[in-house]
């Protein structure tokens, strides 16, 4: 069981280990996309790249960079991850929409 801590929401969400993080922000109503992002993302599927979010912590908790990561956030720093590509793993702090700050 990992805790998910949503920084700017001020939210802590309980997730069981894998639990994906977009599905975990959706169902909790965390809104991970900006205003761009909720009229164009992709479902889930990491084709759009809508969903970035920043690792604050617990990055060791987190499944590695899929390919599709690597080829979406290569300019990116490392903390950033794509929230559908993500399976959770203990305890994390994310910053949600960390192009937009």
């Amino acid at each position: 069981m990992g805790n998910i801590k949503f920084v700017k929401e001020n939210r802590e969400i309980i997730a069981a280990d894998g639990a994906n993080l977009r599905i975990k922000a959706i169902e909790n109503k965390i809104d991970l996309y900006t205003f761009t992002g909720k009229m164009m993302n992709c479902g889930g599927y990491g084709q759009c790249g809508t969903c970035i979010v920043e690792i604050v912590e617990g990055m060791e908790n987190l499944s590695p960079r899929t390919d599709v990561e690597n080829r979406k956030l290569k300019k990116k720093p490392d903390t950033y991850r794509l929230a559908c590509q993500t399976l959770v793993n203990g305890p994390i702090s994310v910053t949600t929409k960390p192009q937009a700050s």
